[in-house]
């Protein structure tokens, strides 16, 4: 594929995803991350050197609700919302998508929105915010999360891996600064407070046991916690 087609194939998808209410989109170049991904998922995605990443912006007055920590009804809306409404959608997209591709010649992998592949790990088959980072849509924060500059992490992750000879973007630099906001708002005390300034271990920034503890603590409350997307200033202050 010349570099023609390629960009008129991104365009089309991007057009696609955008038709389906995608509000963030890019391309990410795989192939410094491969062992990474080859440790969390396996030797079969390597064969994938592209992601398409697409993200869905989160509405404030869900996300808002989490700030009412103890508020079951609030709380069961927000899982709602997220893992009923918004992941389903996701799933479509990146569909979509997948069937463009493969509409045109090419091989991909459909990475699905909310999933956990190893509780022993508590990882999921490929890790969306690596892909959103690398396509240059934004940064990981010290929240461990994906950190964009105009909505902060209330973004929701779609990705399909592809062998598309796609011209991806580039990764921006880490934004957090001096911020602790997350560190300090959370009630598991799950982050080190560690930026993501350069290729880190998980565990470096975020104990995920810990999370997990509290979330399997708060059976109650539907196992929702959320404060570290909803206190985020780059999310709450726009």
């Amino acid at each position: 594929m010349n570099h023609m087609a390629s960009a008129d194939l991104a365009v089309k998808l991007e057009s696609l995803a955008e038709d389906m209410g995608t509000t963030h989109f890019g391309i990410a170049d795989l192939t410094p991350a491969r062992q990474r991904i080859y440790e969390q998922g396996g030797e079969f995605l390597t064969q994938f050197p592209r992601a398409i990443s697409h993200g869905f912006t989160l509405t404030d007055g869900i996300v808002n609700t989490l700030a009412h920590h103890k508020n079951i009804p609030a709380l069961h809306t927000y899982r709602h919302y997220v893992y009923q409404i918004v992941n389903p959608r996701l799933d479509s997209i990146s569909l979509t998508l997948a069937q463009a591709l493969d509409k045109a010649g090419f091989q991909s992998y459909i990475v699905p929105a909310s999933q956990t592949v190893d509780r022993t790990r508590l990882v999921g088959v490929f890790s969306h915010k690596l892909a959103a980072h690398l396509a240059g849509l934004g940064w990981i924060g010290k929240s461990a999360l994906l950190i964009t500059p105009e909505h902060g992490p209330r973004v929701r992750w779609g990705t399909v891996l592809t062998d598309a000879p796609l011209q991806a973007g580039t990764s921006v630099d880490e934004n957090c600064r001096d911020c602790d906001e997350c560190v300090k708002g959370c009630p598991a005390h799950a982050f080190t407070g560690q930026a993501f300034d350069q290729p880190r271990l998980r565990s470096e920034i975020f104990a995920v046991e810990a999370c997990d503890r509290y979330l399997r603590e708060r059976e109650t409350f539907r196992r929702v916690c959320g404060m570290c997307v909803y206190i985020c200033p780059f999310g709450r202050n726009k």
